[in-house]
């Protein structure tokens, strides 16, 4: 397994805010560009998504995933791993969530991914980096408003 890109950013919003949006996969059109819909397969008993079926655009990675969340460390952690896909071989990720203050909050976002075409290791790095520092630049500004 490929070592995760990741990048951390910090929210000013408290820890129970960010993780609710983190937590609401349904949601993700909402504020991620990457994500054009999104359907919830199976949930747990507090309504979280463990299996979800989700549209990606980003950039050069269109795709149709099917992800299965695992919160077993939530709320400081959620985890998700590729169960099926088109093109994508590999999409494992994780959000960590840790509150630096009541009203702020560090999220780092892992991910590593893997193609079923020859590309080169350097541009997928390039593009987990890009795709990772998107996500977490628009979740700030959706909670910041």
């Amino acid at each position: 397994m490929s070592e995760f890109s990741s990048s951390t950013i910090s929210i000013d919003a408290p820890i129970a805010e960010v993780g609710a949006t983190l937590f609401a996969v349904a949601s993700y059109p909402d504020w991620s560009a990457s994500f054009k819909k999104v359907d919830v397969l199976e949930t747990d008993a507090e309504g979280r998504a463990l299996k979800a079926k989700l549209t990606v655009d980003a950039g050069p990675v269109k795709d149709v995933v099917t992800l299965a969340f695992d919160w077993s460390s939530a709320p400081s952690k959620v985890t998700f791993t590729l169960e099926d896909a088109n093109i994508l071989t590999k999409m494992d990720g994780a959000y960590l969530l840790k509150s630096l203050d009541a009203d702020t909050t560090s999220v780092t976002y892992e991910l590593s991914v893997g193609l079923s075409m020859p590309i080169p290791a350097m541009m997928i790095t390039k593009q987990e980096k890009t795709t990772i520092d998107s996500a977490l630049k628009q979740l700030k500004e959706h909670l910041e408003g």
